[in-house]
């Protein structure tokens, strides 16, 4: 089954708690935590204080993706502070298979993202260890992009080597591009203005499922 993941970045920060009541009663089962440093994306987020603040407050599975130069140490703190599953940059400065073992250790679920440029080739060995892989359909750093259809490409290949394994894919997701990644193998879509600046969440959520009537 296919899971629904808004993107926090495009909530209403002065009603998070309202928020996440509303994709949550409207079918979202994951809540997308983009974690940004200014440093390996030219841009910056939010960090643990916002998650931490979060988590009582919610039932919704923390997918945590970290978009930092270093973030091996740090993987404890987003342990502690809730995150649920845990996804690094495999273009980051981190050892991965040390990243990985951190991550299990600490009691998450691991996951590894590549960017548009990043050849599958440089993921499949660490696939066997990894409970998520979030294929980056835009250039990381910024809402609002439009979708690589090459992506596409990426997701048939990662579902044919890890039949398992979640995959995530994220930028530029809609009722037509999600429909897409569904049929290449995705089952976690990723989703910000689409479903948080939806008339109507539960349909957005609904239609980002594959449930055509939107209902």
């Amino acid at each position: 089954m296919v899971k629904i993941s808004p993107s926090l970045l495009a909530a209403d920060f002065t009603q998070l708690g309202r928020e996440l009541k509303k994709i949550e009663s409207g079918g979202a089962q994951w809540l997308h935590l983009d974690v940004m440093d200014g440093v390996f994306v030219p841009n910056i987020s939010f960090g643990l204080p916002v998650i931490q603040s979060l988590r009582p407050v919610t039932g919704l599975t923390f997918d945590v993706h970290l978009m930092i130069q270093d973030p091996l140490p740090y993987v404890q703190a987003f342990a502690k502070a809730g995150a649920d599953y845990l996804t690094f940059h495999l273009e980051s400065a981190c050892d991965p298979r040390e990243t990985i073992r951190k991550i299990h250790e600490a009691g998450m679920k691991a996951g590894i993202s590549i960017k548009p440029a990043t050849p599958v080739e440089q993921l499949l060995p660490f696939l066997p260890e990894l409970q998520l892989v979030l294929v980056m359909s835009v250039e990381p750093g910024f809402g609002g992009q439009k979708f690589m259809p090459e992506s596409l490409q990426k997701i048939r290949s990662i579902r044919a080597a890890a039949p398992d394994v979640h995959i995530s894919v994220d930028g530029g997701i809609n009722a037509e591009t999600g429909t897409l990644c569904r049929e290449a193998g995705a089952d976690v879509l990723v989703a910000g203005s689409f479903v948080f600046g939806a008339e109507d969440p539960q349909k957005a959520i609904a239609l980002l499922k594959g449930e055509e009537d939107g209902a």
